[in-house]
């Protein structure tokens, strides 16, 4: 009985500090600021998935962090894809191109580069992309495989965060070809 309330004893001293080691990492991010929040929604969003080219190692294909957030690589070319109606698909192995009934889509250059990048965007001009799905606020449609819909969800907060984050990573040049339409012309520039 006297190790059991020992135990208790413990358990019951020790829950107060366990809480407070375990506070939401989230909650430690939003109070850090808004660029380490902006880390870390990017992060947790998968932005590098298909926003930065994977590249081919001994463990498999990974995401190239010397091209982190720079999109579909310029160089690369593609094999024609067959746009039949019907489900997506990635078409290169580095998973930045995606091609389905809407044509073919690559992913954006997220870096601050001014020329190729996110550089000459706003924060307003971001907010409004995220909410409205369209490029630079109110362009072309975002198309897939882009889930803007989700980062619709988020608060303005939580996306000038992303946005003051994507402004601190390095700027890399790299002009992502232009939506190619199912009539295989890239009209939606």
């Amino acid at each position: 009985m006297k190790t059991f309330k020992i135990a208790l004893f413990t358990v019951l001293c020790a829950a107060p500090a366990l809480v407070l080691l375990g506070v939401d990492k989230s909650k430690k991010t939003a109070e850090a600021g808004p660029v380490a929040r902006g880390k870390y929604l990017v992060a947790f969003g998968g932005c590098n998935d298909c926003h930065t080219p994977f590249k081919s190692t001994a463990k498999g294909f990974v995401p190239d962090m010397a091209r982190m957030l720079s999109g579909h690589p310029y160089d690369t070319k593609l094999p024609s894809p067959d746009l039949k109606p019907g489900p997506w698909s990635a078409i290169t192995a580095g998973n930045t191109a995606w091609a389905g009934p809407w044509g073919i889509t690559y992913s954006a250059n997220l870096t601050p580069d001014t020329n190729t990048g996110l550089g000459i965007w706003t924060e307003e001009m971001f907010l409004k992309a995220m909410r409205t799905g369209k490029h630079m606020g109110g362009g072309r449609d975002i198309l897939p495989p882009m889930p803007w819909q989700g980062l619709a969800a988020l608060t303005d907060d939580d996306l000038k965060a992303i946005h003051a984050y994507l402004r601190t990573i390095p700027a890399i040049r790299n002009q992502v070809p232009s939506t190619v339409s199912p009539g295989g012309n890239n009209s939606f520039e």
